[in-house]
């Protein structure tokens, strides 16, 4: 008996060391999570996400963001490195180029060059004929570490996100695990871009966001809306920087991700995942943080799956709200309307989502 105590005791005291001395690779911050608003007012609960019709992706997986090119295709870039393409239907899909990394927003320049922001190599550009150009993979000597979304202005400058500079896929196990890192450490290490391709200079117009995820231009373009994913916000960034960065809708019921200019001046949001309240909890308490890190990934306290996308006009007004509490279609990362339809991102799926609008 006093072997089986002895071992248990042992047990128990490796087991303590081990939650409370593993090392993990964040210094959670503290900050104060709002109260969740729930699915009420604008956001209220429906099922009109509900039922998508899906396009196979032929053995592809995770179209994160969809663009229409100059030539009237459909662009999506997968989890493998590709670049697909597809006609304005969805039919005709096929494979468009093979530069490797992990392209995840991108834009259209002027010329017809596909610029994207490479998760591993910083901003890339693919021209017409698949040759791969990286623009940029640095910032006064930073290094780029997560470049994930882009949008080029109508005078040819082009503006991005590097979602952290402390975690990045090449070096932290992958485009999702790097977001975890960011959004748990709760350090606000992300920033905004600009690419001036005259200059071939780079420059930060504004930093301090918690994963600088999906990136818009006002109509005006004087101004860019940024998703601060893990503060559940989008801000509203001045270029000119005289005006500075504002919050411009805050408290949202789930992750924003990509933001995309849709008709009538709206712009759509991807939320990724819905709240949860034990990560709000989780919010002023970093030991915790970093316990959860030392679990199994599956004991991870993920959000559940749930889908929903929404609208919002520049004058801070929500004006769609797609839901499906079913979560047939999850994690849901933009939209991008094309036509009468409205084609849905994903981040892992082998099928890309769509609706009639």
């Amino acid at each position: 008996m006093k072997r089986i105590l002895a071992a248990l005791g042992f047990v128990v005291v490796t087991l303590v060391a081990y939650f409370a001395l593993w090392p993990v690779p964040i210094e959670p911050i503290a900050w104060p999570a709002p109260a969740m608003p729930g699915y009420t007012g604008a956001f209220a609960t429906n099922q009109r996400l509900a039922s998508l019709k899906q396009i196979d992706l032929k053995g592809e997986s995770g179209p994160e963001h969809l663009a229409l090119g100059r030539d009237g295709k459909l662009y999506t870039a997968v989890s493998s490195g590709n670049i697909l393409r597809m006609n304005a239907d969805g039919t005709g899909l096929e494979v468009f180029a093979r530069p490797g990394g992990r392209i995840l927003g991108f834009d259209f320049d002027a010329a017809g060059n596909l610029i994207g922001a490479d998760a591993e190599r910083g901003l890339v550009s693919v021209a017409p004929d698949g040759k791969v150009t990286v623009l940029a993979d640095a910032v006064d000597g930073d290094a780029i570490r997560y470049a994930d979304a882009v949008a080029v202005a109508r005078n040819g400058k082009i503006y991005f996100s590097d979602a952290s500079t402390r975690f990045g896929p090449r070096t932290h196990g992958g485009v999702f695990e790097a977001s975890v890192l960011e959004i748990l450490e709760g350090g606000a290490t992300g920033r905004v871009l600009e690419y001036d391709p005259a200059t071939k200079k780079t420059r930060t117009i504004a930093k301090g966001f918690a994963f600088s995820n999906g990136v818009a231009l006002s109509q005006d373009e004087r101004s860019l809306f940024v998703s601060d994913t893990g503060r559940y916000r989008i801000w509203k960034v001045d270029i000119a920087g005289s005006e500075g960065a504002k919050v411009f809708m805050e408290n949202l019921p789930g992750y924003p991700d990509n933001l995309m200019r849709g008709s009538d001046g709206k712009i759509w949001v991807g939320l990724v995942k819905p709240r949860t309240a034990d990560n709000d909890n989780l919010s002023g308490k970093p030991f915790l943080r970093k316990l959860v890190l030392r679990l199994p990934r599956a004991l991870w306290p993920l959000p559940k799956e749930y889908g929903h996308v929404f609208a919002f006009t520049e004058d801070g007004k929500v004006v769609a709200s797609l839901q499906d509490p079913a979560a047939a279609y999850p994690e849901a990362t933009g939209v991008t309307e094309v036509g009468d339809r409205l084609y849905i991102q994903n981040l892992h799926s082998r099928t890309l989502g769509w609706m009639a609008r």
